[in-house]
């Protein structure tokens, strides 16, 4: 039987270890990995506010930072060869090592007892980061015999529970224990903690009254029951997701932190920058599909976030000259860019559709702890997806721009992907690691396609870094992602959309113009079609200057 509980980790880096290093450490490599498992449903950082006088003087016995991970089964953590590799140099970079060995840390292990909710608790990982800015978390451990137990639990039960319960702001408390083996085992360690809206109420009569009538004083390192108490106060500090995003760590001076760093197995990195750090990790949808992504921009954590949504075939470097244009003045955003379903052969077994695009953004979103977005931009396949996505989802979207899209697709469109990707496989091209790719034949005519003429005379390099992207598509990937196009409509949705958008097109992008028009029309509330000269498919890589004129125009107007 699982049984339910908690890992408990109180820190105290060295005066010299940088902040921005163990704070990148630790928002970016340590904490994700373990919200990666499906037995740790969250994960905090606390810090104590507690504590007297300068950080330099603060000993190891009141460490002034503490995580909380909250899991479904404790025993995991003994048995589960995921999180015992991760204690492991298989797992263990040599940046963590370096860290770690600057902090002193104690590591408790303890099982759930027993847990009281205020009416008005909501968890602490379904809340934003403003949220839960302020609240505080007050510790209590007691260390006791194994025969004074019943002793603590009937405290516990008819005492200190419910007094801390009338206390203002009060939102849930909760017992854990240490685990003992037998009647003869040794002492016990009792873990209270205290969740709270805000400190002010720990100066009230109710908490104080609570804290010292005259079975709380028996619970004391001098009392007949304890031998030994611990009462701490912390305010929260950070929420975990199961991907990095911190950036404001990597925006730290040169040599705070790492300039480059990478996991052992290459999955995600980091690279500091004064104005414009990065962060490549990936998340992992409910269908178990691993996306990768892109993370830039501003170090705020409140920032506005743009996320950038690509067409099929390609990754998200086609947007490398507009992210450039756009963060040049606009210093202020992040940028979330990833690779669409159908980039690589790991696809998972569902049909891929536009509504599945879509759920794959709120997952990015949900695993950054992002609650909603200022802006999707989306281009073809990535116009629709985020045109879609504003539709099905329109609590967490600001605001959207389709580009060279189209609101429905035919079931007769089929045919043309089909004899596309027959094109494809009858070249036979393959990866330098063997895997079957798209190759160059489709990537020619495909790039001819989509750019106007005049780049492959004058600007053949552009036309000739896209065909490039085309040709290194898995074709596993290509087969899949392409019935996605195949048939769609999302007219009947749009006429009653909520969120505002912006139709941006090519003018040398076929019947688009005129087709985007009407898709302009039929949104509800009417929107914008802006026209990019000399331009086909893909405005943002042919006049990048031109789209982000269009794109700074539209946020200026929401008021970002």
């Amino acid at each position: 039987m699982a049984r339910p509980g908690l890992l408990y980790v109180t820190m105290q880096p060295r005066p010299d270890l940088p902040a921005a290093q163990f704070h990148d450490w630790y928002n970016n490599e340590h904490g994700p990995l373990r919200l990666r498992l499906s037995y740790v449903t969250n994960g905090f950082r606390y810090r104590a506010i507690d504590l007297n006088g300068p950080k330099s003087t603060q000993g190891q016995d009141l460490p002034e930072w503490l995580a909380l991970y909250d899991l479904t089964d404790i025993d995991q953590l003994t048995r589960d060869p995921a999180y015992l590799s991760m204690r492991t140099d298989e797992v263990k970079t040599q940046r963590e090592k370096d860290t770690m060995a600057q902090i002193t840390v104690d590591r408790g292990i303890y099982q759930l007892d027993n847990e009281r909710r205020s009416d008005a608790f909501v968890p602490l990982e379904e809340q934003s980061d403003a949220t839960s800015a302020g609240k505080v978390l007050v510790s209590i451990s007691i260390r006791a015999d194994q025969s004074r137990k019943t002793d603590l639990e009937n405290w516990y039960e008819q005492e200190h529970a419910p007094l801390l319960s009338k206390v203002s702001g009060w939102h849930r408390t909760r017992l854990f224990s240490t685990v003992a083996m037998g009647s003869d085992a040794g002492p016990v360690v009792f873990l209270i903690l205290h969740e709270f809206t805000a400190a002010d109420g720990l100066n009230s009569a109710e908490y104080q009254n609570a804290m010292n009538i005259s079975w709380s004083k028996r619970t004391t390192a001098s009392s007949d029951i304890a031998k030994s108490h611990v009462h701490r106060t912390y305010e929260w500090y950070y929420t975990f997701g199961p991907a990095p995003r911190e950036l404001a760590s990597l925006t730290a001076p040169s040599g705070t932190t790492l300039k480059f760093w990478s996991s052992n197995d290459g999955l995600t990195k980091t690279s500091s920058h004064p104005t414009r750090p990065v962060i490549k990790s990936f998340v992992t949808t409910p269908d178990s599909v691993e996306i990768p992504y892109r993370l830039e921009g501003s170090g705020d954590p409140s920032a506005p976030l743009i996320v950038l949504s690509n067409c099929i075939l390609v990754d998200w470097t086609i947007w490398d000259d507009f992210v450039d244009e756009f963060l040049s003045v606009n210093p202020n955003f992040r940028i979330l860019r990833y690779l669409t379903r159908g980039r690589q052969r790991q696809c998972g077994n569902q049909p891929i559709t536009i509504d599945l695009l879509a759920s794959d953004i709120i997952s990015l979103l949900d695993a950054l702890r992002v609650p909603k977005t200022a802006l999707l931009i989306g281009v073809s396949l990535g116009g629709v997806t985020v045109l879609n996505t504003s539709l099905l989802h329109p609590s967490r979207v600001s605001a959207f721009v389709a580009c060279d899209t189209n609101s429905s697709a035919p079931e007769s469109n089929r045919k043309a992907w089909n004899d596309r990707i027959a094109l494809a496989e009858k070249e036979r091209a393959v990866s330098a690691t063997s895997e079957p790719i798209v190759g160059s034949q489709l990537a020619e005519v495909t790039t001819r396609r989509w750019l106007v003429p005049e780049h492959y005379t004058n600007n053949p390099t552009l036309a000739t870094k896209i065909e490039k992207i085309v040709a290194a598509n898995s074709l596993d990937g290509f087969r899949r992602g392409a019935q996605a196009l195949c048939a769609y409509d999302v007219r009947e949705r749009m006429a009653s959309a909520t969120v505002p958008g912006l139709f941006v097109v090519g003018a040398n992008d076929g019947i688009l113009p005129q087709t985007m028009k009407q898709m302009a029309a039929d949104l509800a509330g009417g929107a914008q079609v802006k026209v990019i000269g000399d331009a086909g498919h893909l405005p943002m890589v042919e006049q990048p200057e031109a789209f982000t004129g269009v794109i700074n125009e539209f946020v200026r107007g929401l008021g970002v």
